[in-house]
């Protein structure tokens, strides 16, 4: 919206997208700085609170007077931040803006049931699977045969450089992965208080940073990143969800008032995943997202352990509840868990231009 009003007054301070970066950050931050207060109350008022998993840690069971569903803002200060912010006619925003809309509906269906027959099961899984395939592969579909965009089939591999792929049509499975893997990945993170907001704050900002380099032609020559003259604007969006993850931490670090619920962390790990298509960052996303790699991979062992030799491998899974029930204080591993993420976005940025130094 201020973008359009801009391209009508000639104000040159909005064609700076290092002001409508930041400010997309502040807006979404104090929407949801200001909004939340008020969800959880009301949220509270109708009883409508966290449904807790029986065989989870026995701690968690004073979690039950907890809303849920804070996710919901999360969207919703992003999609304001977007609109104001964001050049509308590009499509790369539209792409991300569709998983966005359509894994939040799916995870806001799953919130809705788990409340409304108070349980932890919500959608059948083989239900959710199937909405969230069908989301992805739409959207690629359309990414992948839209003449205007044309995406090279192409990786770039963190601290070596980019390389071809002959994959055609198989690129399509390999980006279907991508999204519903990401976005799976970061629903089942979302176990404790903050551990799953502040990694996709970090990725959110170091993509934000990648976005901004690869719209520039010369920056690009010098880091291991293609020119995308279109990705500028990806730039902007992600930092509209770095500033609202920042405002719904703000209210859902240990001690949490409110959880994102499948409706936040579907939505944010889907948009993580078709960015670093877009960004052709897929591999980084693995690196930078270790995080959610870890925890995913803890629960794929778990079960293919428990399934040949009838025990298993964790205490439970994902992996922070382990840790959990072996003793370690909720704040204790989700801020470890935090350093590790961080660490991990540094050493994704520095592979950017490694491979011009060796």
């Amino acid at each position: 919206m201020i973008f359009l009003i801009n391209k009508c007054l000639n104000l040159k301070i909005f064609n700076m997208i290092f002001f409508r970066i930041i400010f997309s950050l502040l807006t979404s931050f104090f929407i949801n700085l200001f909004i939340i207060p008020y969800v959880i109350s009301y949220f509270k008022k109708l009883e409508k609170f966290q449904t807790i998993r029986i065989d989870g840690p026995i701690a968690h069971l004073d979690k039950n007077n907890v809303p849920t569903m804070g996710g919901l803002f999360i969207i919703i200060s992003i999609l304001l931040s977007v609109f104001l912010y964001c050049d509308l006619y590009n499509t790369y925003i539209w792409y991300v803006i569709s998983i966005v809309l359509g894994y939040g509906l799916i995870g806001l269906l799953d919130d809705y049931k788990k409340i409304k027959f108070n349980n932890s099961t919500g959608l059948k899984m083989l239900w959710k699977f199937f909405w969230l395939s069908i989301i992805a592969i739409l959207v690629i579909y359309i990414m992948y045969f839209n003449e205007e965009i044309k995406i090279s089939i192409k990786l770039i591999v963190p601290f070596y450089t980019s390389i071809d792929l002959k994959l055609n049509y198989f690129y399509i499975f390999l980006s279907y992965l991508v999204i519903v893997g990401t976005s799976n990945a970061v629903n089942l993170t979302d176990g404790l208080d903050g551990l799953a907001i502040m990694p996709v704050i970090f990725i959110s900002l170091g993509f934000s940073l990648i976005a901004f380099f690869s719209s520039n032609i010369d920056l690009c020559n010098h880091l291991n990143i293609f020119y995308l003259f279109k990705a500028n604007e990806l730039s902007v969006l992600c930092a509209a969800i770095a500033g609202s993850g920042l405002g719904f931490l703000w209210f859902n670090a240990y001690p949490a008032k409110i959880f994102m619920g499948d409706v936040g962390s579907l939505s944010l790990g889907g948009a993580l995943g078709i960015i670093s298509i877009l960004l052709h960052q897929e591999l980084l996303l693995l690196l930078m997202g270790g995080i959610f790699v870890f925890e995913t991979i803890s629960v794929i062992l778990q079960i293919i352990y428990f399934k040949i030799r009838k025990k298993r491998i964790f205490k439970m899974a994902p992996i922070h509840h382990h840790y959990e029930i072996k003793g370690l204080s909720e704040n204790l591993i989700t801020v470890r868990f935090w350093i590790i993420s961080f660490i991990l976005l540094l050493i994704g940025i520095t592979s950017l231009g490694i491979n011009n130094v060796i």
